[in-house]
């Protein structure tokens, strides 16, 4: 069971790995289905070097796995509930842009 600290921890964890737009993107592929890195460099329009620093940093949170298939590792989401938690939070997120109650967003840039 995670203590109160350690739930804090894995959601700013959670938090940081969803800070980069390539994560979100490579986030967002992999919800779709495992890839290769190199078909996910070519989707996601980075290069190799990139993709696989942000692999790393995904793979160092615990949101995806590398699976060995022969020669090649393929990329998946490391739980399938992330694929679901991933359309929860980006209706929420869509919802609440659609939706601004803050009048002097634009002014104070918070929202």
């Amino acid at each position: 069971m995670l203590t109160l600290a350690s739930e804090v921890e894995v959601l700013a964890r959670f938090g940081r790995a969803l800070a980069d737009p390539i994560r979100c993107r490579l986030l967002l592929a992999l919800r779709e289905a495992p890839a290769h890195p190199s078909d996910l460099a070519e989707q996601l329009g980075v290069s190799r070097t990139r993709l696989s620093n942000h692999l790393a940093c995904l793979r160092d949170c615990g949101l995806v796995v590398a699976v060995p298939v022969g020669r090649r590792t393929r990329y998946e989401l490391a739980d399938p509930r992330f694929a679901h938690a991933l359309d929860d939070l980006r209706s929420a997120v869509v919802a609440i842009e659609t939706d601004r109650t803050c009048a002097d967003a634009a002014d104070k840039g918070c929202c």
